[in-house]
């Protein structure tokens, strides 16, 4: 079967550094399973296809395509790890506003997917293609749930990064708010390539008109994120005090 290399849109493209030989099969074989899947699913939706056909159009056993994908859903939706890595790696920069750390692994998914359009023999219809699998993952209900979960889990890893830079606990109330305001600009970015794919942008312009919305959305919540920073610094040392003793009557 043949399908469209979508490991370009993954940010996975090219050979990765020092990659063994048995590396590069389990890569390519993951990608294979992966592509397929999507090639099949947005052809005749997800659930109809079941995982034993991907298997089967792969040359592979069911077996084998689980112990790559644990679940039907991520085999489309298997981006969560990638996105895992970088928000640790860019929200652990001690001195770097979240907001920006954010933006950034937003850009660089931005980047991958555009770029991606941009290499295909007619961007029109990848851009197309990419209509087409955002409207599947929104109208399936499992794979729904499965981004909602994929979303928490994102939260809280970003709720660890941003309590372990300010000595805090991941369970506090400023983390997880914080956690779940950046993690919010990623349905920004969902819905914002939605509209502009909609027109007849060139790569390059929809890469500026999605950044755009997004660094719109970040404005309103950089500055209170800003202040968590605060949180940081030791609590400014005060006076102890002590409640006054109660005096008894006077004494002659």
């Amino acid at each position: 079967m043949s399908t469209v290399d979508w490991s370009g849109w993954r940010g996975q493209a090219g050979e990765p550094a020092a990659e063994g030989l048995r590396e590069r099969k389990k890569r390519l074989m993951r990608q294979r399973l992966s592509d397929t899947a999507t090639e099949m699913f947005l052809e005749h939706g997800f659930d109809g296809v079941r995982v034993a056909e991907i298997a089967r159009a792969c040359g592979v056993s069911e077996k084998t395509v689980f112990n790559y994908f644990p679940t039907k859903e991520s085999l489309i939706l298997d981006l969560g790890e990638a996105t895992t890595t970088a928000l640790r790696t860019h929200l652990a920069v001690p001195d770097r506003c979240p907001v920006d750390a954010v933006l950034q692994v937003l850009s660089d998914e931005l980047h991958s997917m555009t770029s991606w359009i941009a290499d295909q023999e007619d961007p029109a219809q990848a851009a197309a293609t990419i209509r087409r699998f955002r409207e599947l993952t929104r109208s399936t209900p499992s794979l729904r749930a499965y981004h909602h979960d994929m979303t928490e889990r994102l939260i809280d890893v970003a709720a660890q990064a941003l309590a372990q830079r300010t000595g805090t606990s991941p369970d506090d109330p400023e983390p997880q708010i914080a956690a779940t305001a950046l993690l919010g600009l990623w349905p920004i970015q969902f819905r914002s390539l939605g509209k502009n794919l909609q027109s007849t942008h060139a790569p390059e312009q929809l890469h500026q008109a999605v950044t755009t919305d997004v660094r719109r959305a970040a404005k309103l919540i950089k500055a209170g994120l800003a202040s968590f920073a605060a949180l940081s610094k030791p609590p400014t040392p005060t006076l102890a005090t002590h409640p006054k003793q109660e005096q008894g009557p006077p004494t002659r």
